[in-house]
């Protein structure tokens, strides 16, 4: 690591812990040339996203447009923006484990999963722009999924 005061590359640490809630390393460090003291922190580079649109066209993954989406199928409803960046999250975290390049498909049932638990008026405002709906039928089959519950059998 290069002093910030006389550029030189010797130094020691003095000090080392964990910061951002354990997404980085916070470390203390002291130039041997000059002994000033200063801070450097270690993060993980994250990897990319790359999101295959159905037309084709490849782009990165835009968590903003993401959060725009739901926050459009929330409007009016008594959903807060902190639920809004934590079902992101969810979503980012889960398709970070998907891999590096996703479709939009994937995204969107993604998204969809997280809003079914969040509000079902908002499931149903997203799900009718994903999947398309062009009539009431629709929307009636799709409110059948959502409440549908299955009972278990009864015995004689």
């Amino acid at each position: 690591m290069r002093c910030p005061w006389c550029q030189s590359l010797d130094d020691k640490v003095v000090d080392s812990r964990l910061a951002e809630e354990g997404g980085a390393i916070r470390r203390r460090r002291e130039c041997l040339s000059c002994g000033r003291r200063y801070t450097t922190y270690e993060r993980l580079e994250e990897a990319p996203l790359w999101v295959l649109k159905r037309g084709g066209e490849r782009e990165p993954f835009d968590r903003a447009k993401l959060v725009a989406g739901v926050r459009a199928a929330t409007k009016n409803r008594p959903v807060t923006e902190e639920q809004l960046e934590e079902l992101a999250q969810q979503v980012e975290d889960a398709l970070r484990g998907e891999g590096a390049e996703l479709t939009s498909e994937q995204i969107g049932r993604a998204v969809l999963e997280r809003l079914r638990d969040l509000d079902e008026v908002a499931y149903l405002r997203f799900a009718s722009v994903y999947k398309g709906f062009e009539d009431v039928g629709d929307f009636e089959r799709e409110v059948g999924l959502l409440t549908k519950t299955t009972e278990p059998k009864r015995r004689r």
